[in-house]
């Protein structure tokens, strides 16, 4: 019994640690110091057009990379970011750039057990350091869930959805790797932090 009663406890606290550690990188990816850098135009834009700034303003910044899926979906990456934690967060929007509804493909999780058992996800993302010839997969919890984005249904045409998928943080030295999703073209993307 109290060995069900440690497995249990030990699960939780796995489970709570990366928790903690999703939110921390959900919180600092709204932190930045690049507000200075942003050119004049904007900040006065944004002042005329309304009370102040919003969370959709550094949405008009191009994509980092787009790749094109089957069925007019397309993948936006905005930000590729390395936590102090070991951690690499992509982060980028899902769109139905088509003009029909279009389900969200199950190819997309990969063809693992632990990760196919959980729904349909963005599991199957992985990415290529080809400077260190190294593949890295996207994490899972101690339940075999993949931290990204989950439980992806249909999308109907024009609709965007926000999604992110965190591996294990490839060499500092490291500053630019090859993003793949199933059914998607890869693309080169950069590192920052």
């Amino acid at each position: 019994m109290s060995i069900r009663f440690t497995t249990k406890a030990r699960r939780g606290m796995a489970a709570l640690t990366v928790a903690a550690w999703l939110a921390l990188g959900v919180a600092s990816c709204g932190v930045g110091g690049g507000d200075d850098e942003k050119p004049e135009s904007s900040a006065s834009a944004s002042q005329e057009g309304g009370p102040g700034p919003n969370a959709q303003e550094g949405q008009d910044e191009p994509p980092m990379a787009e790749l094109k899926g089957q069925d007019g979906l397309l993948l936006q990456i905005t930000s590729a970011e390395r936590d102090s934690g070991g951690f690499l967060t992509v982060s980028g929007d899902l769109k139905n750039d088509g003009s029909e509804t279009v389900n969200v493909p199950s190819a997309l999780r990969g063809d693992e057990t632990e990760i196919i058992r959980h729904g349909r996800s963005l599991g199957g993302a992985t990415l290529v350091d080809a400077k260190s010839k190294k593949r890295y997969y996207v994490l899972r919890d101690t339940d075999g869930r993949p931290l990204t984005t989950t439980d992806l249904a249909a999308m109907k045409p024009g609709e965007s959805v926000p999604v992110f998928m965190q591996f294990p943080s490839p060499p500092t030295g490291t500053t630019e790797v090859n993003f793949q999703l199933p059914t998607f073209a890869a693309a080169p993307i950069q590192i920052s932090g």
